[in-house]
């Protein structure tokens, strides 16, 4: 007789009572937490609720090549999240932890919080300076397992999940796979930045193990940025030629709904990230203007 395996097997309203409640998380990144919803029914119609943040518990793939603002959003989130008291586990695993913790309190001090009031809430992971934890996938979550328990955090950045992949690209889904569901197990809400090789498609999800990171996490985040080149996209972005337009957008998300338009999105002055309008309504604008 084939083996059964029992556990597996339950009915929508079993799992229903065990699944946890669908509230946002505060990104801590201007114009983003708008772009989550969920549904309900009211007076017999069913309207868009906004959710208020990044769905607790999911997992997401954050992707674009380099100088897209990858890093800069997972540090506001980690900052945001910090500020309002959750533990947060940071693994590093391109930079070493004490150069990241520099920027951290570079950026936190432009978000304008205290970085006395988040230090002791953002647990770094030391990937880049001790290999093991990016050679061994079973060392790298054996070790985030004892920093969730240790100091019971809530949020998980890994900065790059690539680095766990990079030189055997053909086992990035069975990695990623590995993650994703240590992740759920522990109940951790997780933004995993992978890279693009030059190859791809800016606007896609697809990044280095091919679409391996997309297909498995809760949703992608999509960062690219555009040289603009000729007089038609100055006159549409407003930048002149040579300037470069930095572009964002959700690429799918199984817990709640989300705005699928491409937004503009800029890096300030103050090295922050903030989401803009979304493409189609700086069209209507200039449509509008020209009639």
């Amino acid at each position: 007789m084939e083996d059964v395996v029992l556990e597996g097997v339950g009915t929508f309203k079993e799992l229903s009572e065990k699944a946890p409640k669908l509230e946002g998380l505060p990104s801590g990144v201007e114009g983003l937490d708008e772009l989550f919803f969920t549904t309900v029914v009211k007076d017999g119609k069913v309207v868009k609720k906004p959710l208020g943040g990044i769905p607790r518990y999911s997992v997401w793939n954050i992707t674009g090549v380099a100088d897209t603002g990858k890093s800069v959003l997972a540090e506001q989130f980690v900052l945001k999240q910090a500020a309002l008291g959750h533990t947060c586990i940071f693994a590093t695993l391109e930079s070493p932890a004490p150069f990241v913790a520099m920027g951290l309190k570079n950026r936190c001090i432009a978000m304008g919080l205290d970085p006395e009031l988040v230090e002791e809430k953002i647990i770094f992971l030391d990937g880049a300076s001790y290999s093991q934890l990016r050679t061994s996938l079973q060392t790298f979550l054996n070790t985030l397992a004892y920093a969730i328990r240790t100091y019971r955090s809530q949020i998980v950045v890994v900065d790059s999940v690539t680095g766990l992949y990079e030189t055997k690209e053909m086992m990035a889904r069975d990695i990623v796979r590995g993650v994703f569901n240590f992740l759920k197990k522990w109940h951790q809400t997780a933004l995993l930045i992978s890279q693009k090789r030059s190859g791809h498609e800016d606007l896609t999800a697809e990044a280095a193990g091919g679409y391996a990171v997309s297909h498995i996490v809760d949703g992608s985040m999509v960062l690219s940025k555009v040289l603009i080149t000729n007089r038609y996209e100055a006159s549409f972005y407003r930048k002149p030629v040579g300037e470069i337009v930095r572009l964002f957008r959700i690429d799918g998300c199984r817990l709640c709904g989300h705005d699928t338009s491409t937004h503009l999105m800029e890096i300030t002055d103050e090295g922050l990230v903030r989401i803009g309008p979304a493409l189609s309504e700086i069209l209507s604008r200039s449509s509008g203007k020209e009639q």
